[in-house]
């Protein structure tokens, strides 16, 4: 579309803009620059009704991707769409009822459909006696600032996300350091390296699920390793974790696992563990029953050992849970109790 006339006047001396024909060039100075410029603007008539659109430039309808029959003579709504707010919309009207200028940001939509943010400007034109003539408007498509307001703030909640997994895993490495026996220095890196482990472990599988839920007995099966049947039976209802859970719970089974191998079922050819585990249906938390059977007489000093220790710190300060043990002539039963918080 072509809003300007030809220019007649451009060339030669300029008539003075007092005169009747220097009022004809201004105005043709204002339709080229409106034309021309890059900036994409419209002209309203409030007069008709409606208020449609009676002037477009090439980087409006550059913008939107209508044309300009499509345009003219239709009210600025069409640019609306299924994003656009309409708090901010009843903002709009009301300056235009109002007769005042207004500078707003809002989602408007081009012909295609597509979204984008527009800083609109819209000014009121009246005339020398103060009767409105026409609203004058301009767009300045700002969505790649908000992609990018949009990108630092995900960059932030990710470095916060970031920060809060590595002081939960710290924390985690810190309390095996400071809980394991230090009576051989082998010993003590062989304990160390085991519970460390099975952190990379869950680790490992929390990146594998990136960083959502993982089901109970994915955790189960990763500290229980080559393991199977008969030697070991587990089952349950299906239980998503929480992944702030993952790695404290993984723990707490390797403890468990390693004390089966070395002083209870799993260090004899007999001897079985069965993990079972349900949601209770009064306090809806999750209790994990930990049966061993087949192995050694349990020991008549009941008192806690290193790796008890650590299993009661990490379900009551990390699980926010408790553990309770019980010891029939069988062998080993470990009650696991989760709040319902950290399931899903």
């Amino acid at each position: 579309m072509n809003l300007v006339a030809p220019a007649a006047h451009l060339h030669g001396d300029a008539p003075s803009a007092s005169t009747p024909q220097g009022e004809v060039d201004r105005k043709e100075l204002a339709f080229i620059a409106m034309e021309r410029t890059r900036m994409p603007m419209v002209v309203t008539d409030p007069r008709q009704p409606d208020n449609p659109i009676v002037l477009a430039n090439r980087s409006f309808l550059n913008e939107t991707g209508y044309s300009s029959e499509e345009v003219l003579g239709r009210n600025c709504r069409f640019l609306q769409g299924p994003q656009t707010d309409a708090e901010s919309v009843d903002r709009v009207r009301a300056a235009l009822r109002d007769e005042r200028e207004i500078v707003i940001e809002l989602i408007n939509h081009r012909k295609d459909g597509t979204p984008f943010w527009n800083q609109l400007y819209i000014s009121p034109v009246h005339d020398d006696d103060g009767q409105l003539l026409y609203f004058f408007a301009s767009q300045l498509d700002t969505t790649k600032s908000h992609q990018a307001e949009d990108l630092e703030v995900a960059e932030q909640k990710l470095l916060r996300e970031v920060d809060h997994r590595a002081k939960n895993a710290l924390a985690l490495v810190q309390g095996i350091v400071r809980l394991t026996k230090r009576n051989e220095a082998a010993d003590f890196a062989d304990a160390v390296q085991g519970r460390v482990d099975a952190l990379a472990r869950a680790h490992a599988i929390l990146a594998e699920h990136r960083w959502r839920t993982v089901s109970l007995e994915t955790i189960l099966r990763g500290e229980l390793g080559s393991l199977a049947p008969p030697r070991v039976r587990i089952s349950g209802d299906a239980i998503e974790l929480d992944p702030a859970q993952v790695q404290p719970l993984a723990l707490l089974l390797h403890e468990l696992v390693a004390n089966a191998h070395r002083h209870g079922a799993l260090s004899v050819a007999a001897g079985a563990v069965s993990i079972t585990w349900q949601r209770d249906p009064t306090t809806g938390e999750l209790r994990t029953i930990w049966t061993e059977t087949g192995g050694p007489p349990p020991p008549q000093d009941r008192s806690p050992g290193y790796g008890q220790t650590m299993i009661d710190a990490i379900a009551r300060r990390q699980l926010r849970g408790r553990i309770d043990y019980r010891w029939p002539d069988t062998g080993l039963v470990a009650e696991i109790a989760i709040p319902r918080a950290a399931f899903g």
